[in-house]
């Protein structure tokens, strides 16, 4: 599903299609027949029909006799043809959903005659839908999902089996092509293991972390695991292209004029430590002035980037299609985002105990010291920004999207109470997970407020409890003694 198919290749899988004894429900074969709306109700059939097979890919097949499954040639050119003042492709895209991949490959058969396959991805995380409706192939026949209970329950234990990690983004390639798509140096490397001497030794590795798994071929697959952390170039693997982490950075605080946007091309993990790096050199410092010198520090802190970023990557949702993690740099905030709703209410990120949505994703990441486990990460976010007294980080849920974003320097005087409000919630969560208490001396501490404005810091407090973000903890309690707990404690 994921590389340039060649002419030989084609062949090669026309031929094998041709030899199943009869249609079955991953394959389907049509003379000249495609009208647009039976072609997408195909689509939605043999990708639901696909994952419960568990087929890496269905065919239809164009210029193929459905009975003597004789090559016949065809009159189909999915290329030019249009549908509703669309190209046909465009036009079957806007009506699937989710967005799967499909991909017509036109071509001659070794008798000269033109054939036309559409290769279809299975369905992943929920049935696919044509138009509205969900299809399934019972038999040799197209028939609605919804009449048939057994199958689509079937259908949705399958999708809970297969995590997105052990799904294939390539397969049957040779071990060269293997060592040529993945950048396995960079796997010894971040690992701090010596580079076997011999091919054999090289895949063997990759195949213990489940990176690679031998076929029946004899050849191998690479896996979705191993195609997003150590890709060379994720444009390779045609599904996971558009999950390479996009940076933009604007002008001014809007999306209106763009400066520079870059598309990072490596894995994960191969690319991690350079998409930092180059984040840093877009970051703008601030100059901050000691009682005998100058100095420069850096906007955002650093351990603060690399945590939203590694949560970006490691927390999204790789079943919406279409969509990747991206950072986006304003003069005055950036912002990470990703696909994917949160696995728990954003107001709880800080304490709540870490979800991971791609398990084996998230492992590998701990073991390569990019990322943690423990939920510990943003904690460290809001410590930092606290530590260089920066507006807290909001966290917010769109439609289809989770977005971090970290602000500049404002002083107390420039935050509105909205800013004043989050900041004193978030800092009064850290207390609670370290076990400490806040107050109105850690409130002045957050805030950098001088010890004789107290009544500004019982201000910042009242307004955040009258907001119902934190609650007194013993009402009954001496006022001296006041502190304050999150609203969920």
């Amino acid at each position: 599903m994921t590389l340039d198919r060649t002419p030989d290749y084609l062949r090669s899988l026309l031929r094998e299609l041709c030899n199943l004894p009869n249609e079955t429900e991953w394959v389907e074969f049509k003379h000249n027949n495609a009208d647009p709306l039976m072609v997408g109700e195909y689509i939605s059939a043999l990708a639901n029909s696909a994952a419960l097979l568990g087929k890496q890919a269905a065919y239809m097949v164009w210029g193929v006799d459905d009975d003597t499954h004789e090559v016949i040639g065809t009159q189909f050119k999915p290329s030019s043809s249009r549908h509703k003042q669309q190209e046909l492709e465009s036009w079957l895209l806007q009506k699937t959903a989710p967005k799967i991949h499909f991909h017509f490959y036109e071509f001659i058969a070794s008798n000269d005659l033109p054939v036309v396959i559409l290769e279809v991805q299975p369905a992943s995380h929920t049935p696919v839908q044509f138009d509205g409706t969900e299809f399934i192939r019972v038999g040799s026949y197209k028939k609605k999902l919804r009449d048939y209970a057994e199958k689509e329950r079937e259908l949705w234990r399958v999708f809970d089996r297969v995590p997105f990690e052990q799904q294939l983004a390539a397969e049957n390639v040779s071990a060269e092509q293997v060592l040529k798509l993945i950048d396995y140096p960079v796997y010894f490397d971040l690992l701090d293991l010596p580079l076997p001497e011999g091919r054999s030794g090289i895949l063997a590795a990759l195949e213990a972390d489940h990176l690679i798994n031998p076929s029946d071929s004899g050849q191998w697959h690479i896996t979705n695991l191993g195609a997003i952390l150590f890709a060379k170039k994720l444009q390779d693997f045609r599904p996971l292209s558009r999950k390479a982490v996009r940076l933009i950075l604007y002008k001014g605080n809007s999306r209106i004029e763009t400066v520079r946007e870059i598309e990072g091309a490596r894995g994960y993990a191969a690319g991690y430590e350079g998409l930092i790096d180059y984040l840093k050199t877009l970051l703008p410092s601030n100059e901050e002035i000691g009682k005998a010198f100058r100095k420069e520090v850096p906007m955002y802190p650093e351990l603060a980037l690399r945590e939203l970023v590694a949560n970006a990557i490691i927390h999204q949702d790789f079943s919406l299609t279409g969509t990747g993690p991206m950072i986006e740099l304003f003069d005055s905030r950036l912002e990470i985002t990703n696909p994917g709703l949160p696995l728990v209410d954003t107001a709880r990120f800080l304490d709540t105990p870490p979800q991971s949505r791609n398990e084996a994703l998230a492992s590998f990441m701990r073991r390569i010291n990019v990322c943690e486990e423990r939920g510990t990460g943003i904690d460290k976010v809001v410590f930092q920004t606290e530590l260089y007294q920066l507006p807290a980080p909001l966290f917010e849920q769109t439609e289809q999207h989770t977005r971090a974003t970290l602000f500049a320097y404002k002083a107390y005087k420039e935050m509105d109470t909205e800013e004043r409000v989050r900041a004193c919630y978030l800092h009064c969560c850290l207390k609670y997970v370290n076990k400490e208490p806040m107050n109105n001396a850690t409130v002045r501490q957050r805030f950098s407020i001088e010890e004789g404005n107290s009544a500004m810091a019982s201000r910042v407090i009242k307004q955040a409890v009258e907001a119902g973000a934190i609650r007194l903890y013993d009402p009954k309690a001496n006022r001296k003694e006041w502190r304050y707990v999150p609203f969920w404690a």
